[in-house]
């Protein structure tokens, strides 16, 4: 939590109890269901939580921000970001159920209020919403077409409304296979940790 607390020094009380809760949680969930490596445990507020929260370097949301978290795992990114936007409303979705189970269960613990979960397929997801959020589930020429149709068309946020996808920054082709603008935004600008070296944030606009 000191990694945290450094890079996010405004952290309300109940924001940090919340965010400082998760290491242990998930340590237990974990030990039932693998939805973290256990090699990557070992690293867990940096390699998921402050990964997670590097979206916030990149776009501080604005109340009411619709965002939906595709492929979201054991609820990375959106369950950290849930925390340090308590106005914005998060629905989490993964296409496996265990996963699922594990964003509920934590999110009930920490008494999130603005935070849904749902095992479903990003395809099938009904709504609309300001952004959508992953981590490097696939290429992003494929996750494009998934959540193509998902956005609100009217933008407030100091971004227009699109994706936010935290990737490496090593696949400069893998981008230009999308045939879409995008902004790249890398974290070693904004995290001092070797592991951030190459790693960013890729913003694609809605259109």
């Amino acid at each position: 939590m000191e990694l945290i607390q450094g890079y996010f020094p405004n952290l309300n009380d109940l924001q940090y109890k919340q965010l400082k809760a998760l290491g242990e949680l998930y340590s237990d969930w974990n030990a039932k269901i693998n939805v973290i490596s256990r090699k990557d445990m070992e690293h867990f507020y940096e390699r998921h939580v402050l990964h997670s929260l590097a979206i916030a370097k990149v776009i501080q949301f604005k109340p009411d921000t619709q965002i939906l978290d595709v492929g979201t795992g054991g609820g990375f990114p959106g369950l950290p970001l849930a925390i340090l936007f308590p106005d914005v409303s998060f629905h989490l979705v993964d296409s496996i159920g265990k996963k699922i189970k594990v964003v509920q269960e934590v999110s009930n613990a920490i008494e999130l209020t603005n935070l849904t979960a749902e095992h479903t397929r990003a395809e099938q997801v009904s709504g609309q919403f300001d952004f959508v959020v992953s981590r490097a589930v696939t290429r992003l020429a494929e996750f494009y077409p998934w959540v193509q149709n998902k956005f609100n068309k009217k933008s407030f946020n100091d971004l227009d409304n699109g994706i936010l996808y935290l990737k490496g920054l090593d696949l400069m082709e893998e981008f230009d296979q999308l045939k879409k603008p995008y902004q790249l935004f890398s974290l070693k600008d904004y995290f001092t940790e070797e592991w951030f070296e190459s790693k960013g944030v890729v913003f694609v606009p809605r259109f």
